[in-house]
């Protein structure tokens, strides 16, 4: 099955390009496939490839000494990840982790680097993007200092609901494919406190749980508990 091009160029390596360059920039791709529960690369591992997902999603997450692990992100179609080694080559910083069968492409550095030489609008891009992801460690970062765990749940669903949720007409499907450990690691907190938080807002009918996924029935107040 062909890779869809329109979810790959949302990309933001892709944004600043017409339709020619774009074309040129996939030739140099290659097509990479990856089953749910695979790990993709693990934090340590040597790195220069960057990769946009066409399909499923990626968990990038980080461990301790003792074990515990630290879930930094959920990626899915038209995101990106790995571009920080194209520009400081060396060990991962992350490890990457099928949450679903996936559907990735992948850019080498030796790809890469002479192509921006000559589209230096790409580099622009690249550096928003990396810009970003600083400022979402750093808001990451204060959310655990000065927020209380409902408020991260909250704001975690409603990032998750932005990016992957469908609207119907009893409200907001965020079919977000995490388990109940996975989410805990994402807002750093227990399992037990998350799953407290969760029922809170299903008692309070702004939620309904269903598996892997939520349905947001009071998108507003959700809202306003993760401020």
């Amino acid at each position: 099955m062909p890779i869809n091009e329109e979810v790959i160029r949302k990309a933001p390596l892709f944004t600043a390009l017409d339709d020619a360059a774009a074309a040129s920039l996939l030739a140099n791709m290659v097509s990479v496939k990856i089953a749910k529960g695979s790990v993709l690369f693990a934090e340590g591992d040597e790195g220069d490839h960057l990769y946009v997902i066409a399909e499923g999603k990626l968990k990038l997450g980080t461990s301790s000494g003792d074990g515990r692990e630290n879930l930094l992100s959920i990626l899915g179609p038209g995101e990106m990840f790995g571009e920080l080694s194209l520009f400081d080559p060396g060990p991962r910083t992350s490890s990457a982790t099928a949450v679903t069968d996936a559907k990735l492409l992948s850019l080498g550095q030796d790809k890469l680097l002479p192509w921006l030489a000559e589209n230096p609008m790409v580099s622009l891009q690249l550096l928003a993007r990396l810009a970003q992801r600083l400022r979402r460690t750093n808001e990451a970062v204060g959310d655990l200092v000065f927020s209380d765990v409902p408020g991260r749940v909250a704001k975690a669903l409603i990032d998750l609901g932005e990016r992957f949720g469908k609207q119907t007409d009893e409200g907001l499907f965020v079919h977000h494919d995490l388990t109940q450990e996975e989410l805990a690691q994402l807002v750093g907190a227990s399992r037990e406190t998350v799953n407290k938080a969760l029922a809170d807002f299903a008692g309070r009918n702004w939620l309904k749980l269903d598996g892997r996924a939520v349905l947001i029935t009071d998108f507003e107040r959700l809202s306003k508990r993760s401020k």
